[in-house]
């Protein structure tokens, strides 16, 4: 993938990662990453053609890859998707949970099986594939790493994707409690949020016309939009041992997208004020 480099940086030699998600997408750019950085990369998702293009593009880069069939809101799948990767691989050091679903609607106009299927997928599936992982590391009994793909709208609020923005509050609140839980085993749970990127995916969905992304983008201090490989670097950074001593944390990946502006706003220079004599 463009932008990724080819150099182990962080180095995840002999590690064993699952991202879901990741036949497509962040996700797959995610697992690339990773797999560049030496790790074996099992990828799951519910479409089998992204499966089937996730892998070839792992493949090309080298390294064990494993593409598994999974819906991530099936706890009994996920246990299954587990199970397949510790006896193909040997076993499982770092989750990454990505699978998710967005789009934009107001409230009031969202039906309740759209808020419940984002949920399910969200935080249900995150939930789900933790525990999988979880127990199999505490079994292993050489720890691991949990890193959730979260969103800044977690903490702020997010008009028009309420149900994604109270599934990633709770999976951000779940990266804090498993944290604390997980620690004495020797696993950290950490998280990434980041703010809008590069994804024809998520633009078809969030930003549909070249207006709203101009907006959109506007709204960003450092008035651009992350790459994929920029928000891929950051998660292999954080599953790797450089990021050892960091859990229970959230790194904030939208160029400042989410701080507060000000009355000024971003692009008025700050006035200078002379001091009246007294």
């Amino acid at each position: 993938m463009p932008g990724i480099s080819t150099k182990h940086e962080v180095g995840l030699a002999g590690r064993v990662a699952v991202v879901t998600g990741g036949g497509t997408g962040l996700g797959l750019e995610i697992g690339s990453a990773l797999a560049r950085e030496g790790a074996a990369v099992a990828i799951a998702s519910r479409n089998p053609e992204h499966l089937e293009e996730g892998q070839r593009v792992l493949a090309a880069i080298g390294g064990r890859v494993l593409a598994v069939p999974c819906d991530v809101r099936d706890a009994h799948a996920v246990r299954r998707m587990m199970r397949h990767v510790g006896e193909e691989l040997g076993g499982v050091d770092i989750l990454v949970n990505n699978a998710a679903g967005n789009f934009v609607r107001p409230a009031e106009d969202l039906p309740e099986k759209a808020f419940a299927n984002v949920v399910d997928i969200v935080l249900n599936g995150t939930f789900y594939c933790s525990r999988a992982a979880g127990r199999a590391m505490i079994a292993r009994g050489r720890g691991g790493v949990v890193l959730n793909v979260v969103a800044t709208y977690a903490w702020t609020g997010g008009p028009g994707t309420i149900h994604s923005a109270c599934a990633k509050a709770g999976v951000l609140s779940m990266t804090r409690t498993l944290a604390v839980e997980w620690a004495r085993h020797g696993i950290r749970v950490v998280a990434i949020a980041p703010g809008p990127f590069d994804s024809e995916g998520a633009a078809d969905r969030l930003w549909p016309s070249p207006e709203m992304e101009a907006r959109v983008r506007e709204s960003i201090p450092l008035a651009r939009f992350a790459t994929r490989a920029e928000v891929a670097q950051a998660a292999a950074w954080m599953v790797s041992d450089q990021a050892a001593y960091v859990t229970g944390e959230c790194l904030t990946l939208d160029g400042g997208g989410w701080l507060g502006r000000g009355v000024l706003g971003a692009d008025e220079p700050i006035p200078k004020v002379r001091r009246r004599r007294r």
